[in-house]
């Protein structure tokens, strides 16, 4: 329900957020068994190789304390009347949703991929797949353990992994049919107190340095599989869990042909967690066994993401385009005078936006869902924009390479910057604009190297593809969810076939009305999102802030 608007209604309290610096400190109140490179890590907080991914991490906690950009960071959940991190918050609206688009942006255009997103992502996915329980069951049992445990993390402002992607084993079997059942997360006793895990979860983003992991299925769950069928929340801490951790970024790593000048600052861990039988106290359960709802999280929870990681892509498609541009002066070329440089800058905007546009587009068309009241994103157009940019993130890697010239991986090694008997010629012969230093046009050179030509460049681009799943089910997505029944109808209109639609004909089964109706998704005039005060119309820059109909990128548009 949206937030009174009665002049009575007392004005919302603030969560205690946490600053970056306070969530650095928090994660030595936590000691989780962590493994990196084969080492065993003492502490977290100062291990060297997980800086660049706390570092990400520390800054969405910053951000969320900048008054300018309150209105993206922050939303009141209205239930409680209380101002909470926006990557806390279950939606009330499709404003909720375009801010969170605005907000993930922001953070991946600072930090590459700002991560913590994804618990915004599982928290409304776990709403809807809770209340859709209890309505099958005529009761509140589980819808209640879930708003308790909301409230502990938005009012404690933690960060959540999310385990979700099962270790799967053998693909062609269901999870009870694997010869080693702990390729699944599963439960293995219950008892009074709760249940015990264990299995193993594969890719949880960020595993290390999060405060609490969530569990959630991996696949829609047969009655064979009820004990697969498990959702709940657990300390990273919690006896019996391991992880096993991918170092994040490139921290101290000197390249080839430069120092890693963004990754050795920004970064994301990705780890495989072993759940060795972990105990889950009842009230940190959400659903345990009902498998013939265990579509409902996967389905939410994938539509959810997909939507954020538009957002999170188009912050790193700023970045390319920042830096290709920029290159573009150091090397002495004005791409407004250079069609060969203009027309593939365009091209890279032209991407980013285009998917962002479909970002925008699922957010205006999100539906309110019936049971939990939370707003969900429209599945073609998340899925349309997540497919998009999966496929393009290579094209955007083409292109900045194109507009970069060769010298992104033809530079000498940095420690001929120190060296006497070749710095100072290397700076006379390879300085392009005589109004720009060599020092500055290699660190563009080496910018766009670490971003695209190197190790984790590759990395950005396997997250791009497979991060949210696999391009396969997406077009999946698309085709299930897309009106192509309407269109058959319309076509068969214009015929004048006097056909009329019939349920029992597969080819015109699917049709989405709402499009183009008076009342589709959303009935007009209602303010999809609310504009600013007029006290709080600034940016970081002191300019305008955008109105709320258009906000800008990187700029707060508009209230929670």
């Amino acid at each position: 329900m949206p937030a009174s608007t009665s002049a009575t209604a007392p004005p919302p309290t603030k969560a205690e957020l946490m600053s970056g610096e306070a969530y650095r400190e928090s994660l030595r109140r936590y000691r989780p068994t962590v493994y990196v490179d084969g080492r065993e890590i003492a502490s977290v907080a100062d291990e060297p190789a997980l800086q660049p991914g706390i570092n990400a991490l520390a800054f969405t906690y910053d951000y969320a304390l900048r008054p300018e950009l309150e209105p993206i960071a922050l939303a009141t959940q209205a239930r409680r009347n209380r101002v909470v991190s926006r990557m806390l918050h279950v939606n009330e609206s499709a404003g909720d949703l375009l801010n969170k688009l605005e907000a993930v942006r922001v953070l991946c255009q600072e930090t590459g991929c700002a991560q913590r997103y994804l618990a915004h992502d599982a928290l409304n996915g776990i709403a809807q797949a809770v209340a859709r329980i209890d309505d099958a069951k005529g009761g509140t049992e589980h819808r209640a353990r879930f708003d308790a445990y909301l409230a502990h993390v938005q009012d404690q402002d933690l960060s959540l992994g999310i385990a979700m992607t099962d270790a799967k084993g053998d693909r062609s079997r269901k999870p009870h049919q694997q010869a080693n059942p702990d390729t699944y997360v599963h439960i293995v006793e219950r008892n009074a107190q709760g249940i015990v895990i264990s299995g193993a979860k594969a890719i949880v983003t960020g595993a290390p340095y999060m405060h609490e992991f969530l569990v959630m299925p991996s696949r829609n769950m047969g009655r064979e599989d009820a004990e697969f069928a498990v959702c709940c929340a657990v300390r990273v801490d919690a006896p019996g869990i391991t992880i096993v951790s991918r170092p994040a970024g490139r921290p101290g790593e000197q390249l080839e042909h430069g120092e890693a000048l963004f990754s050795r600052k920004y970064g994301q861990a990705t780890a495989v967690v072993l759940f060795d039988r972990v105990a889950i106290p009842w009230e940190r359960v959400f659903f345990a066994g009902e498998w013939e709802h265990s579509h409902v999280l996967t389905y939410s929870y994938a539509t959810h993401h997909r939507h954020s990681c538009i957002a999170a892509r188009a912050g790193f498609g700023d970045l390319l385009i920042g830096a290709g541009a920029l290159m573009c002066e150091a090397n002495g070329l004005d791409p407004g005078k250079k069609s060969n440089l203009r027309d593939p800058m365009v091209e890279l905007i032209t991407i980013t936006e285009s998917f962002f546009a479909c970002g925008v587009a699922a957010s205006v068309y999100a539906e309110r869902d019936p049971y939990s009241g939370s707003f969900m994103p429209d599945p073609v157009f998340s899925n349309i924009g997540k497919l998009l940019l999966a496929t393009k993130i290579y094209d955007m890697h083409r292109i900045a390479h194109e507009v970069s010239g060769g010298l992104i991986v033809a530079l000498p090694g940095p420690d001929e910057d120190h060296n006497p008997a070749t710095a100072a010629k290397l700076s006379e012969v390879l300085q392009a604009a005589p109004d720009i230093p060599y020092d500055k046009r290699i660190q563009t050179a080496r910018f766009i190297e670490d971003l695209t030509a190197s190790y984790q460049g590759g990395w950005y681009s396997v997250i791009s593809l497979h991060g949210g799943g696999s391009p396969a089910a997406m077009k999946q997505e698309i085709w299930r969810n897309y009106p192509v029944g309407s269109k058959v109808e319309l076509v068969e209109r214009l015929l004048e076939r006097g056909v009329l639609h019939d349920d029992q004909r597969s080819i015109t089964k699917n049709r989405q009305p709402g499009r183009c109706c008076d009342t589709g998704c959303t009935v007009p005039g209602q303010p999809v999102m609310v504009p600013l005060p007029a006290s709080r119309k600034a940016t970081t820059d002191g300019a305008p802030a955008p109105t709320a109909s258009a906000p800008a990128h990187g700029a707060p548009g508009a209230l929670p």
